[in-house]
């Protein structure tokens, strides 16, 4: 077969919610060279999780100019594209330019990937829609998910990372991300305050990992704050790498969380999850890994989810 390409721009749920696809590309066509086109701190995450042999920064200048129809295209760029057997783009390219550009350097094999989850398609996941186009390859995706494994920098980095705060061994990790891309998705700071109190009067053992990207830092700052007013033990895992915060989630018990990238990251890590949805169907969105428990709020308002619903959830989570 050669080498495959995949271009996938979006965030962290977009990208972890397209791995499925190329999973199945490197378990059915283990020959081929698997290469991913997309935003470095995200594409990362194929890479240290051997699910791609390279990866390349979408953000190249050059590259502005395969959206120009008949424009001057850099040659290396050219030779590069022309490089794989089989593209596969999931980018936004309504006049076709894009796609156009890449017949003038030769690329012969093109399948275009959708880049908006259909939303009418309730019966099938996101990840299932987004592995689409290699049916065309006769690859028909049967396990819409991952089990990301990570590099032996990423788990020295998570051991790291716990050895610095130095805990007794009988410590069990829950993490948290009260935040996600969008407030609306968002449950209380108060509701998941509620929830912590609860699970460390069940199990004092039990420690809060609070995680947060850079646009959250104010937010969660306040979030803190609550959680030391409680009187609840916690750390924080901020701006660190995917695949560091991923070989650091995979030491956790448990994952508390909205639709969020973050919250796609932790399911496929492996790690038993409660997750909250509002205004998103957990039918398309929610990661279908073994050992997520869903929890969809009445009429998409986030607000009428109980603190004792997601209490008796989570400990459940915990004890299976």
């Amino acid at each position: 077969m050669g080498k495959i390409l995949f271009i996938r721009g979006g965030a962290v749920g977009d990208f972890i919610l397209t791995l499925p696809a190329i999973q199945l590309v490197r378990e059915q066509l283990p020959e081929a060279e698997v290469e991913v086109l997309g935003y470095p701190p995200v594409t990362r995450l194929a890479e240290a999780a051997g699910l791609a042999h390279r990866t390349r920064s979408i953000e190249y200048g050059p590259l502005s100019s395969f959206f120009v129809p008949n424009s001057l295209l850099s040659p290396e760029l050219m030779d590069y594209f022309k490089s794989f057997s089989v593209v596969i783009s999931y980018l936004y390219d309504p006049d076709g330019f894009f796609g156009e550009n890449l017949k003038r350097c030769g690329v012969d094999t093109l399948f275009v990937g959708p880049h908006k989850i259909d939303l009418d398609l309730a019966d099938q996941p996101a990840a299932s829609q987004l592995a689409r186009p290699l049916e065309q390859l006769a690859l028909f995706l049967e396990k819409p998910h991952v089990a990301l494994e990570f590099d032996e920098a990423s788990k020295r980095a998570a051991d790291d990372f716990f050895d610095a705060r130095a805990v007794e061994e009988t410590v069990r990790w829950v993490a948290l991300h009260p935040g996600s891309g969008s407030p609306r998705k968002n449950w209380s700071f108060e509701g998941w305050i509620r929830v912590a109190e609860n699970l460390s009067e069940a199990d004092p053992t039990l420690r809060f990992l609070i995680v947060s990207g850079e646009a959250e830092d104010r937010v969660i700052a306040e979030f803190h704050q609550l959680l030391d007013r409680a009187g609840l033990s916690h750390a924080s895992a901020s701006h660190l790498s995917l695949p560091v915060l991923g070989a650091i989630l995979q030491r956790c018990e448990l994952f508390l969380g909205h639709d969020s990238g973050i919250s796609h990251l932790a399911a496929a890590c492996g790690v038993p999850a409660v997750l909250l949805f509002g205004p998103t169907d957990p039918g398309i969105w929610a990661p279908q890994n073994p050992d997520v428990t869903t929890i969809q709020a009445p009429g998409g308002d986030l607000s009428k989810i109980k603190a004792d619903e997601v209490t008796a959830a989570a400990l459940e989570s915990l004890t299976n």
